[in-house]
């Protein structure tokens, strides 16, 4: 109920007024049964915006931290992703991408769509990231068909780090359907899961038009932190000049 009421009446209406979204190749989204939504990630907003135009309802994987922060604000987000049926996904390890495969195939067991980012994480400086393979894994076990999806615009909107979004325009772009029927019974060849993988990340590219990274994002944003970080200890203890 809280979902619609969001969408509907509380959340949809101002977004759509705000960024006042463009939507092309929204026929490629299915009206009935399950499917997965994979898309680019970069901006807090895209957690908001699709579900806003989209006419059915996708539940997201979500990153657990929204359910565990600290105070009020730390609550607040918690009830608002809990109440619109999003589901909390820990990203500290193998075993944690296995319990969020097992919550996803959850959801597409029940003929409803799936959203999920498979960069793992927000993009920190608009580039498209090196995906992992759990959405491979997913839409082999389930036997779904893939809409790649692009969002935007979003980056410019709510950089990382940015509480009020900017006015901005923002376009999100689906792609046709990707089919890998011919993979099935092989979601356990590491090699097919890379392939499909890189397939579905080259469609939301194609659509995005952002430049590719061929690393996962948490590990460049773990280098750049460690170089920033050696750079101002540098700074502050500067090394003294053999004589």
């Amino acid at each position: 109920m809280f979902y619609y009421l969001l969408k509907y009446v509380l959340l949809g209406p101002l977004l759509r007024l705000v960024f006042r979204p463009r939507i092309e190749g929204l026929e490629h989204v299915p009206s009935s049964g399950a499917a997965i939504v994979a898309g680019n990630h970069l901006s807090f907003s895209d957690h908001f915006l699709m579900p806003a135009i989209l006419k059915r309802r996708i539940t997201f994987l979500a990153k657990a931290e929204y359910f565990t922060g600290p105070g009020v604000k730390g609550r607040l987000t918690a009830f608002f992703f809990r109440s619109a049926g999003q589901i909390p996904v820990d990203r500290s390890g193998k075993e944690a991408g296995q319990a969020a495969i097992r919550e996803g195939l959850g959801v597409l067991s029940k003929d409803e769509l799936l959203g999920i980012y498979p960069e793992g994480t927000r993009s920190h400086d608009g580039r498209l990231y090196k995906g992992k393979v759990g959405v491979a894994v997913m839409a082999l076990k389930a036997r779904v068909p893939v809409i790649p999806c692009a969002m935007i615009g979003t980056f410019e909107a709510q950089p990382p780090g940015k509480v009020i979004p900017n006015i901005h325009p923002v376009v999100i772009r689906f792609g046709k359907p990707l089919d890998f029927s011919r993979y099935e019974g092989m979601e356990n060849e590491k090699a097919v899961l890379r392939a499909i993988t890189d397939e579905i990340m080259y469609a939301i590219l194609s659509l995005s038009e952002q430049e590719y990274v061929d690393q996962y994002a948490a590990v460049v944003k773990a280098q750049e932190a460690e170089a920033a970080a050696k750079d101002r200890k540098e700074r502050k203890f500067p090394r003294m000049p053999l004589s």
